[in-house]
């Protein structure tokens, strides 16, 4: 370090000025934007019968594609340092604040919701002969005939 620590945050991010954190920024972002979108494939296709779900892998996609990506463009046009700084935190915070603050209220409103048509469907299903259909009550022949008639 020749510089005093606060003029390193507006040189340009390139792997001259910072070898040591530039190749694993720029690894990183790869990486992460490759893993959130297939974990964003897999999961919505585990998933697609449940719409909240759904709704949280989507933020989550859309939120790490925008981080990543920004921090790749960082990387490749030599962006300074503060502004990479400035993002990282920002960008984790975000994809925290939306798994962890977000949507866990959404979620257990909804794992409330399907306990609940769980418990009904075992209480209307718990007598032996619920899934029995009825058998029709015999009409007369006279109804028969009128309904023949129309």
């Amino acid at each position: 370090m020749t510089l005093p620590p606060w003029d390193y945050l507006f040189l340009p991010f390139n792997d001259v000025n910072f070898p040591d954190l530039f190749n694993a920024t720029w690894v990183f972002a790869l990486v992460g934007m490759v893993a959130t979108v297939l974990l964003y494939n897999l999961r919505t296709r585990q998933l697609r019968r449940h719409q909240v779900y759904l709704d949280l892998y989507e933020w989550l996609l859309w939120a790490g594609v925008i981080f990543f990506f920004m921090l790749l463009v960082y990387a490749l046009f030599h962006f300074i340092f503060l502004i990479v700084v400035v993002s990282i935190p920002i960008g984790v915070g975000v994809m925290g604040w939306i798994r962890f603050v977000r949507f866990p209220p959404v979620l257990a409103a909804y794992e409330t919701q399907l306990a609940r048509a769980r418990f009904f469907s075992k209480q209307k299903f718990a007598h032996p002969e619920a899934t029995i259909r009825p058998k029709r009550a015999a009409r007369s022949r006279a109804a028969r005939s009128a309904r023949r008639r129309r």
